[in-house]
Order: C-alpha cells, then sequence, then structure tokens
C-alpha cells in the first residue's frame, strides 16, 4: 500500500476510536455551535450586522479548528505515549509520514464538521453573508491558520503525561481564544491587550480568516505570524519527537 493509503486507513480508523467516546464528539462538535446561539445570536446588535455577525461566526469556526487540533494532538499524542500499542505501531513497516497525515486527516474532518453548524446557524439566525467564493476561501485560510495549533498541540502531546496535557490543553485553548479576540471582539480590548493580541495565532488567524472571507487589506503582522508561529511549532515538534524517541527507543 502506498503512504497515502495507510493514512487514509490510519485516519479511518482513528476517527472510529474518537466515535466510540460519544462525549468526545459532543465537545467537538456542539460547544462552538453552543457559544453562537447563546452569546450572539440573543445579541442583536451585533446579530443583525452583517459585518459583525460575519465575523462572529468566523471568529467562532477559528475556535472550533483550535480546540480540535489541541484536544486531537495534545491528548492523543500523551495517551498514546503511555500505551503499549504505540510502540508496537512504531516497529511495523509503515513510514512515519502515514501515521502524521492520518492524525491530520482525522483532526481536520472533525475540524471541518464542527464548523457546519457554526455556519449552519450563523446563516439561519444572524445576518452572517459571505459569497461561495469566499465561503470557499474560508475554508482555505482556516486550513492554513490551523497549522500552529497541530504543533501546538504536537508538543504538548510529547511533552507531558496525559493527565498534564489535558489540563494545560485546556489553559492554552481559552487563553488562546480570550486573548485572541474569539470570544469577545478585539475593538472591545484595551490598548495594551489589543497590542498583546497581535502577538497570539488565535488573534492572527482570527484576521486572515476575515481578510479571506470579507476581503479588506491584510495586515502584515498576520501572515508574519502565522508563518513565525508554524516554524517555531514545527521546530519545537521536531525537538521534543526526537526527545521522546531517544527516550524510549535508544
Amino acid at each position: 500500500m502506498s503512504t497515502m493509503s495507510l493514512a487514509m486507513l490510519h485516519a479511518k480508523y482513528n476517527l472510529i476510536e474518537t466515535a466510540r467516546i460519544p462525549i468526545a464528539l459532543i465537545g467537538a462538535l456542539v460547544f462552538p455551535a453552543l457559544a453562537l446561539l447563546f452569546f450572539v445570536v440573543p445579541q442583536r446588535t451585533v446579530a443583525n450586522d452583517p459585518l459583525f455577525a460575519t465575523q462572529a461566526v468566523i471568529s467562532l469556526a477559528v475556535f472550533a479548528v483550535m480546540s480540535n487540533a489541541l484536544f486531537s494532538f495534545g491528548l492523543t499524542i500523551a495517551e498514546n505515549r503511555e500505551k503499549p500499542w504505540d510502540p508496537y505501531l512504531r516497529t511495523l513497516p509503515a513510514p512515519g509520514l502515514s501515521r502524521v497525515l492520518a492524525q491530520v486527516f482525522s483532526t481536520g474532518m472533525l475540524g471541518l464538521a464542527a464548523i457546519i453548524p457554526v455556519i449552519v446557524i450563523g446563516g439561519i439566525f444572524t445576518a452572517a453573508e459571505a459569497s461561495p467564493a469566499r465561503i470557499l476561501a474560508g475554508f482555505a485560510a482556516l486550513a492554513v491558520s490551523a497549522l500552529p495549533f497541530m504543533l501546538i498541540g504536537i508538543s504538548i502531546g510529547y511533552s507531558m503525561p496525559s493527565k498534564a496535557a489535558i489540563a494545560v490543553v485546556q489553559v492554552v485553548m481559552f487563553a488562546l481564544a480570550f486573548a485572541g479576540g474569539l470570544f469577545l471582539p478585539p475593538i472591545l480590548f484595551a490598548d495594551w491587550l489589543n497590542t498583546l493580541s497581535k502577538f497570539t495565532p488565535s488573534r492572527q488567524a482570527r484576521e486572515f480568516v476575515i481578510w479571506a472571507v470579507q476581503g479588506g487589506e491584510l495586515e502584515w503582522w498576520v501572515w508574519v505570524g502565522i508563518l513565525v508561529w508554524t516554524v517555531l511549532g514545527f521546530a519545537t515538534a521536531l525537538l521534543l519527537f526526537r526527545r521522546d524517541e531517544g527516550r524510549r527507543y535508544h
């Protein structure tokens, strides 16, 4: 079998394994949609304004992708490192790339599934609007901006045990959500918080997706920040992976 075929097969069983724990799916799929339904829809000043409503939907879509990436990579890797099954998988004659791609595919599918309820609720109960081409551009922007979150999750998974990872993932997720303007629009931030927010990957992802969907000017710090976080995240994840491999297999 080719690397891609192995990756798709492994992704299939990753999804089946996740589906065996329904609460994991409910948390990933329902929470962003409920946040939009309870905190945005009742605020008619926001919900009835096409600009603000669209940005609110985008913010919670970014949150859905971010939370799935952090939990899927951080907790899954940390838990797998504590099971005898993971070392056995490394002994099989299959490239490691297939396992990495499988995790990306399965996480991406869960992230996509979490975005759909947000878009549906936003389209029905708010004045959010975007053309089909802009929506597709938004999905592409979400895929690009999800890379730093995936790499942060990988770094957490390879740096600590599962009991610590679940706490760290939750702290990192909500800290990035609030600091990045995913729950509260940056226009309401104090000047110092707005400046600090621009250094977070969540704020950069939010602005990048808003630019893809609504157009306008893309600030330089947005794409530079995504690039820097991706490079730093990749280097950190690779370092921690090699450290873990050295401790367990040498």
